[in-house]
């Protein structure tokens, strides 16, 4: 889900949106790592024993609340006023990553959705600048298994959720002002 605001009133109004709550769903693959955290770079398979769901539940709790998050190397972050993606792309092999400092960011609740070894199904309540792909990474770092970010979806920001929410292929091919709806104070977050 994204939230998409049109217009230079709504625009002004982005960090109270952003600042809300995020709900993500997550799929996280405990069998393999990434150098991108994620689907999207070389996937390695890691020599592990399966877990159980209660030492999963054991672990999920030291994520919870104020915790420090170390973000992806392929992340927007900047280093040396550069991004860090730019210099990940660079980098040859792991060793070359960059190494972000880790950041305070804070998780307020996650619910274990499914677990069928290797796939563990997560729902995650967080602040803005969590990395669930960090997040995914950091478990499996933690269970001793691979980590990595296999399914995402964001499900809600603030006061916006997926129930409220309009596919792009259902907006007009061309929108007007009468296709555009204020943004209700009660969306707006305080946090």
């Amino acid at each position: 889900m994204l939230v998409v605001l049109v217009g230079s009133k709504a625009t002004k109004l982005q960090d109270r949106v952003m600042v809300g709550q995020k709900v993500y769903e997550t799929g996280i693959d405990l069998a393999h790592t990434s150098r991108t955290d994620d689907r999207e770079g070389p996937i390695e398979p890691v020599e592990c024993e399966p877990v159980t769901r209660d030492r999963v539940e054991a672990v999920l709790p030291r994520f919870i609340g104020t915790v420090m998050q170390r973000p992806p190397a392929f992340s927007a972050m900047k280093i040396g006023g550069r991004r860090a993606y730019a210099i990940a792309r660079k980098a040859e092999d792991q060793s070359q990553l960059p190494k972000l400092e880790p950041r305070p960011i804070r998780i307020d609740d996650i619910v274990i959705e499914s677990f069928d070894w290797p796939m563990l199904n997560l729902t995650v309540m967080c602040g803005k600048g969590t990395y669930i792909r960090s997040l995914a990474r950091d478990i499996g770092e933690a269970l001793g298994t691979g980590g990595m970010l296999a399914s995402l979806r964001r499900t809600r920001v603030g006061g916006f959720d997926i129930a409220g929410s309009v596919a792009p292929d259902d907006l007009p091919e061309k929108m007007v002002q009468d296709d555009l709806q204020p943004i209700p104070v009660e969306l707006l977050g305080s946090d």
